[in-house]
């Protein structure tokens, strides 16, 4: 299947929330996987009721730190947009997303299933050797009412 490659620029912005470090691989493995605990604990109620400055009430997944490319580990971080950086509360962390030239691929549908078929989408497009490539900066994904929008850096 062709994705269809919408070029965006993305602003930048900060996001806090709870990080781990992981890899593709260790996530495609229940044992491994760490991910579905980090997003348990992000999208558990209230749990950004108590930083201030928050944007809006979007959840927002920053992927960071690749080691390689989409086969090394990455350090995935799930938060809330915020104006600037509060007393961060404790066990969570403050990222900088950097303004970038991304690919936007757009999420719809029962998730989890709808954010990973987006992602290999992504993932062909880089095996593929797809125009424009990706960097492996820092990519996005903004979770709201209606999916999810993940912006890839390029």
């Amino acid at each position: 299947m062709e994705m269809r490659v919408d070029v965006t620029n993305r602003d930048e912005m900060l996001v806090v929330g709870f990080a781990v470090r992981t890899t593709n691989a260790d996530e495609m493995d229940p044992a491994r996987a760490k991910l579905p605990a980090l997003w348990h604990r992000a999208g558990a109620p209230g749990a950004f009721a108590h930083v201030p400055g928050r944007v809006d009430e979007n959840l927002y997944a920053v992927l960071t730190d690749y080691e390689s490319d989409h086969h090394g580990a990455y350090t995935q971080i799930v938060g809330t947009a915020v104006r600037t950086v509060p007393r961060l509360p404790e066990g969570m962390v403050a990222v900088r997303v950097p303004a970038a030239q991304s690919l936007l691929v757009e999420a719809r549908g029962p998730m989890p299933q709808a954010i990973l078929e987006a992602w290999q989408r992504v993932w062909k497009h880089t095996e593929n050797g797809g125009t424009p490539a990706r960097s492996f900066g820092t990519d996005l994904e903004v979770h709201h009412p209606g999916g999810a929008d993940l912006y890839v850096a390029v």
